[in-house]
């Protein structure tokens, strides 16, 4: 929870911060300018407050992804493999029990994240050409199996799996990791059904 909240703290300082001590600076020379060029400059202040605004949004989101409250954690992880595929990196594949038992937010929200960050690491690091999202259960547990056939998780991420670990604990689950260099990465998230942690 610390490290989100200095991830949030820098992302506000150094994004959000940053543009909008440069509208006011833009609106002080707008009010001291020229009338007849003023229009430009107030358009320009709204476009750089709207920018503002979408940075605050995707924050918001990152915090708790409206996709799990909308639509589910089934679907929102159908969103997020559709949106990875969508992009320049592997092929995702999905293996997604349809017929889950209730879960409580807390447990959706790790199942997510850790399937998020997964996957990152699987297009950012890994640079695998294909991934698998799998999400079973049966009456007695739930498991998140993320796989890639990329080139392993190289130990610069040690801070992103402590994070993954972390966040697993948070809700009595269990993480592993199975990762050689150049036979692809499994990530297992295994969490005891009825004993999840408030």
């Amino acid at each position: 929870q610390e490290a989100e909240r200095l991830r949030v703290a820098r992302e506000l300082h150094d994004e959000i911060g940053q543009t909008l001590t440069a509208v006011t600076i833009q609106a002080e020379r707008a009010a001291e300018g020229d009338p007849a060029t003023a229009s430009e400059g107030l358009r320009r202040l709204a476009d750089a407050v709207r920018e503002s605004l979408d940075e605050v949004r995707r924050i918001a989101r990152e915090l708790r992804p409206e996709a799990l409250d909308d639509l589910g954690l089934v679907n929102a992880l159908i969103a997020l493999c559709s949106r990875v595929d969508a992009q320049d990196g592997p092929r995702v594949r999905r293996e997604l029990d349809g017929n889950l038992p209730p879960l409580a937010p807390d447990v959706e929200l790790v199942i997510y994240r850790i399937a998020q960050e997964s996957l990152t690491n699987a297009v950012r690091h890994s640079h695998a050409r294909s991934a698998t999202v799998s999400l079973k259960a049966d009456p007695e547990t739930v498991i998140l199996r993320v796989t890639d056939d990329g080139r392993g998780m190289p130990s610069q991420l040690l801070a992103g799996i402590a994070g993954m670990r972390e966040r697993a604990l948070l809700v009595g689950g269990r993480l592993a990791i199975e990762s050689r260099p150049g036979e692809g990465t499994k990530i297992t998230l295994t969490i005891a059904l009825g004993q999840e942690r408030a």
